[in-house]
């Protein structure tokens, strides 16, 4: 059981990294990008295959994003000028060609064979106990940190809410927002105490475990940075309407360019944890699929909200979990009532699973258009 929360809170934390990038595009900027997982396959290849030539992983994770942030310059050059739908078959077109390029090309990226057995971080790491003191400080300082960056989110929540409605906050707001309080504070410690038992048992998943939970903590907080600066700002007002900052003299395409870059040399990063992740990586484990997961995720979360990002990819993983172990003993259980869904195999579960999710965001689309954590006064996408 342990083991396999260390999986999900490694996944979680490097499709939160992905879905980051993807929030400053689109989500702050208004830019369609429809193949980030381009970003991804960049940063990933350029990572193992660098590092199997003897390149240390930290350089080879910074050539990785700059690689992946090149291919942003490259795109946005091309593509920011015209109008957004260009951008969106552009991304989706390049996406697909890296992703055959990487099955083609046997002689770069080894073809259909995949990379396999290059250096992983941590991998030859065995932490003595001034090292496990060092490991359970480093965790504590992050869920001291995700406990402040709650703290701080609630308390924005609240303050808007008092804003739009006044002196009388409506006390349905104010009971959900105590709910989401309390579900967040719970996965918190829940990571926490379950980070504790896999480090004190330490193995070469706890430790990815544990480094990209601290890369996601300063990604997430750089970009509080950024987001929330006058740079922010005009993101946001070149997302809603670009003609208003162009009239202040500001240069929209070079906003638009950096935006782009930044959220690619993001997705780099993240490329390079999937990679040690899966340990093994090859070109179908960057089909469109997970582009539109990682949509998904944004999507729910809340666009232009850094903290929905982060919560939209933990309720996508939570479902998966649960579905895919779950589901399986829910269909058997009611096969013995209803012999229908006997034929209900595996195959037509996985199919099932997707569906309800595309219904989930159909909903929700009606229900709350700008997402969880979304600002509906605020997105254009919620008028």
């Amino acid at each position: 059981m342990v083991g396999y929360l260390v999986f999900l809170t490694t996944s979680v934390g490097l499709f939160a990294i992905f879905a980051l990038g993807l929030n400053l595009q689109w989500g702050f900027t208004g830019l369609i990008n429809f193949g980030h997982v381009a970003f991804m396959t960049v940063g990933a290849y350029t990572t193992v295959l660098l590092s199997s030539q003897g390149v240390p992983l930290f350089f080879a994770v910074i050539a990785g994003a700059a690689l992946a942030s090149l291919l942003g310059f490259i795109i946005g050059l091309s593509t920011l000028r015209l109008r957004e739908d260009y951008l969106a078959i552009v991304t989706i077109g390049v996406s697909e060609v890296l992703r055959l390029i990487a099955l083609n090309e046997e002689w770069l990226t080894r073809g259909a064979f995949g990379v396999q057995r290059f250096p992983l971080p941590m991998d030859r790491y065995n932490p003595n106990a001034i090292g496990n003191i060092v490991n359970f400080a480093l965790l504590t300082v992050l869920g001291i940190f995700a406990l402040w960056q709650l703290g701080k989110s609630l308390k924005a929540q609240w303050r808007e809410g008092q804003a739009i409605q006044g002196k009388s906050y409506k006390p349905t707001s104010k009971i959900s927002l105590v709910i989401w309080g309390i579900i967040a504070l719970a996965l918190i410690m829940t990571v926490y105490i379950n980070s504790c038992f896999a480090l004190s048992n330490y193995n070469y998943k706890a430790g990815l475990m544990l480094l990209v939970l601290l890369v996601l903590a300063v990604i997430y907080w750089g970009l509080q940075l950024l987001v929330t600066s006058p740079w922010g700002r005009v993101l946001k007002a070149i997302r809603e309407d670009e003609e208003i900052p162009r009239a202040l003299g500001k240069n929209v395409f070079w906003y638009k360019l950096q935006a782009f870059m930044i959220g690619g040399a993001i997705a780099g990063i993240a490329g390079s944890f999937y990679a040690w992740q899966l340990t093994t990586i090859y070109p179908d484990n960057f089909q469109p699929l997970v582009t539109f997961n990682v949509w998904t995720m944004v999507v729910l979360g809340g666009a232009g909200s850094n903290a929905g990002s982060l919560l939209g990819v933990i309720i996508f993983w939570a479902y998966d979990a649960l579905t895919r172990s779950y589901l399986p003993q829910i269909v058997t259980w009611l096969a013995v009532y209803f012999p229908a869904l006997q034929g209900f195999d595996s195959s037509r579960q996985g199919a099932f699973r997707i569906m309800v999710i595309g219904l989930i965001l159909m909903i929700l689309m009606v229900w709350r258009p700008q997402g969880i954590l979304g600002k509906k006064e605020e997105l254009t996408l919620g008028r």
